[in-house]
């Protein structure tokens, strides 16, 4: 039986959250903002919720966002949170969802 997952990893914000616990397996970051206002909006994963890499390899684009849109990830258990560079923006609202099969 699956069961769906929805983390909130920012709400209304405008700076880097804190680590929020992820389960494991298939997702979908998605961001929509008020304003971007030349901000990047990264998904970031950590084993310890202390040092944080990058979910995309470099040169990939699916999980660091300049405009409001979505990527795909899979993980291992681990820690998530949106990391925010540049900007300011404003209103910021970042989610991670994803499918697990119990």
């Amino acid at each position: 039986m699956a069961s769906d997952s929805d983390i909130a990893l920012l709400e209304n914000a405008a700076a880097t959250g804190s680590g929020v616990r992820w389960y494991g397996g298939r997702g979908v970051f998605y961001v929509h903002s008020a304003t971007f206002s030349g901000a990047t909006i990264t998904l970031q994963w950590s084993i310890d919720n202390s040092t944080w890499v990058n979910v995309d390899r470099t040169g990939d684009t699916y999980c660091t966002l300049t405009a409001a849109g979505q990527g795909a990830f899979e993980l291992p258990p681990c820690f998530l949170r949106a990391s925010i560079s540049g900007g300011p923006p404003s209103a910021v609202f970042a989610y991670a969802r994803g499918t697990r099969v119990d």
